[in-house]
């Protein structure tokens, strides 16, 4: 592969994170100890962060109107991403639960997130890659400014990248729908963990000419399928205590594009994504730093 001229874009959610860690194994129907924190979330703003470090990158969205939308936005900005963002509504909200196992159920009121649309073909410049999550094909009209985005991009000689995001959109849209939009998407890498992949058969199916599978499995390797059927097994990156999941796979992703716009073939690629995810898994939240207190 070789390297690619331009940045990193990433076009998505970005919303305020209620972040929930229980103290224990949750009851249900009475109190539960457990320590609250707020953050800057959202899957493609968390990939946008995780990113800046690495490669030149650009985050496109909608908030809120509101005081939230502008301190998430300075936040975000404030980690060196080039902020292009709509403003009206409210900023969106997702309730993260951590249970005792460091595995976490969200609750998402994407809000304004959910609300992008006409986006300039003008804030697509300089964009070597293109990191869609799935969340925003969920609805429109946001469905509808996606495709455009892909669009254009692809247009320009840009990559495109789809992170299946949760099975839940995938069944939310209808599994034959979300599959046809993925292809509207024309991506050269999609990105799953392995309960998103078996809803499509990712690892079963090999994908059309110019795609490439990764497909996430946890603490277990990473398996690369590309078009013609081969495959590639990449071990994860060994993480001892993993504190929290959320935000490893955006982190993942942020990894991977970043050393695929340098140039990295797939597998270099992936272990680079390895790397990235391993930073975030020890510490609690999707940022660095976001520790509970107590």
């Amino acid at each position: 592969m070789h390297a690619v001229t331009g940045r990193l874009t990433v076009i998505g959610d970005l919303v305020e994170d209620v972040v929930v860690w229980t103290a224990g194994e949750a009851r249900h129907g009475t109190d539960n100890p457990s320590t609250i924190t707020r953050s800057r979330g959202g899957s493609a703003a968390n990939v946008a962060a995780c990113a800046a470090a690495l490669v030149a990158t650009r985050f496109i969205g909608r908030v809120g109107d509101d005081p939230t939308g502008d301190r998430l936005t300075a936040e975000l900005g404030a980690r060196g991403v080039e902020m292009l963002v709509q403003r009206g509504g409210r900023t969106g909200t997702v309730v993260v639960l951590v249970d005792h196992t460091a595995e976490r159920t969200m609750f998402n009121d994407r809000a304004a997130s959910a609300e992008l649309t006409d986006v300039d073909d003008g804030w697509f410049a300089g964009t070597a890659a293109l990191h869609v999550p799935a969340y925003g094909l969920a609805t429109e009209p946001m469905r509808s400014a996606l495709l455009a985005a892909a669009r254009a991009v692809t247009t320009g000689g840009a990559m495109v990248s789809v992170d299946l995001s949760a099975v839940t959109v995938m069944e939310s849209i209808g599994v034959p729908t979300f599959a046809a939009l993925l292809d509207q998407m024309s991506p050269s890498v999609v990105f799953a963990n392995r309960e998103e992949a078996e809803v499509l058969d990712l690892l079963g199916t090999p994908p059309v000419a110019g795609r490439l599978h990764v497909v996430k499995d946890g603490p277990r390797p990473a398996v690369v399928v590309r078009s013609d059927g081969g495959r590639a097994v990449v071990p994860a990156v060994p993480v001892d205590p993993v504190v929290d999941t959320t935000g490893a796979g955006d982190a993942f992703a942020a990894g991977y594009l970043a050393a695929a716009i340098r140039g990295a073939e797939p597998t270099d690629a992936c272990a680079a994504g390895h790397r990235r995810a391993a930073t975030v898994l020890g510490m609690w939240g999707a940022d660095p730093g976001l520790t509970p207190a107590g």
